[in-house]
C-alpha cells in the first residue's frame, strides 16, 4: 500500500507538470544533518535543477552551514552556497552565495507549522552586464505546513515562499514567488523523501514561470 502511495503521488505529481503549458524543470535534491552538540547542528545539502523541459541544467550547487536552537520553538541559521550556474549566454560559472536564517515551527494537534526568514546574498564571478558586479539581496519569506498521518509513514504538506528584493530599487516588491504541494515518505528513522509539485513565478526582469517536480532524499545523522 505505501509503494502505491508513493508511486500514485509521483504520476500525480509528474502529470500536474506535464500538461502545464510552461516551462517544466525536475531538481533533484539531497540534504544532511547532524547534530554537534546541544542545540548545534550541521546541515548539508546539494542540488541539481533542470529546466527546459528537464532537458537542460540550469544549476547545480553544494551549500553547508550551521543552525543553532535558541529555544524548542525558534532557531537561527547560516550557511555559504556554492553553485555552478547556467549565465545569459548560455555558459555555466560560479556564483555564491549566503544565507542567514531565523526559524520556528509549532505543532497543533498533528498539524505541524513552519516559518522561516531568510536574509540573502548573491555574487556573481561572470559579468556580462554592468550590473552584474552587483551582489544581489534578498529576503525571503516561507511558510510551511505538514499534516502527520497517525501510524502511516506518508504526510501531505504545502508551503508557500515570496522573494522580496532588497537594497535595490527594484521593479516590483516580490521578485520570486514559489508554492509547493508535495508528500513526504518516512522509510526509516532516520530516512525520508520528498516528492512535491511546485509552481514558480520569476517577476524580474520580466514575468516567467516554471513548473517543477521535486524529489529530495533527507538523512539524519
Amino acid at each position: 500500500m505505501i509503494r502505491r502511495t508513493i508511486l500514485s503521488a509521483l504520476l500525480l505529481l509528474a502529470a500536474m507538470s506535464a500538461f502545464c503549458q510552461d516551462d517544466f524543470g525536475i531538481w533533484y535534491n539531497v540534504s544532511a544533518e547532524h547534530k554537534l552538540v546541544k542545540k548545534l547542528q550541521l546541515d548539508l545539502s546539494g542540488s541539481i535543477r533542470t529546466f527546459d523541459n528537464a532537458g537542460k541544467i540550469d544549476e547545480a550547487f553544494l551549500e553547508g552551514g550551521l543552525t543553532f536552537k535558541i529555544t524548542k520553538f525558534l532557531a537561527v541559521a547560516g550557511a555559504y552556497r556554492f553553485t555552478d550556474s547556467r549565465e545569459k549566454d548560455g555558459t555555466y560559472h560560479a556564483r555564491h552565495k549566503w544565507f542567514a536564517d531565523i526559524k520556528g515551527d509549532a505543532s497543533l494537534g498533528r498539524l505541524s507549522v513552519a516559518a522561516r526568514f531568510r536574509f540573502e546574498k548573491r555574487y556573481k564571478t561572470y559579468f556580462l552586464d554592468d550590473n552584474d558586479d552587483i551582489p544581489v539581496t534578498n529576503g525571503r519569506v516561507k511558510l510551511k505546513t505538514l499534516y502527520n498521518i497517525r501510524s502511516f509513514p506518508v504526510n501531505p504538506f504545502i508551503s508557500a515562499e515570496i522573494f522580496v528584493p532588497m537594497f535595490t530599487d527594484a521593479k516590483r516588491d516580490i521578485g520570486k514567488g514559489r508554492y509547493m504541494v508535495g508528500v513526504e515518505y518516512n522509510i526509516a528513522k532516520r530516512h525520508s523523501v520528498d516528492i512535491a509539485y511546485m509552481f514558480q513565478r520569476d517577476y524580474l526582469p520580466h514575468i516567467s514561470d516554471i513548473n517543477v517536480l521535486s524529489l529530495e532524499y533527507n538523512l539524519k545523522f
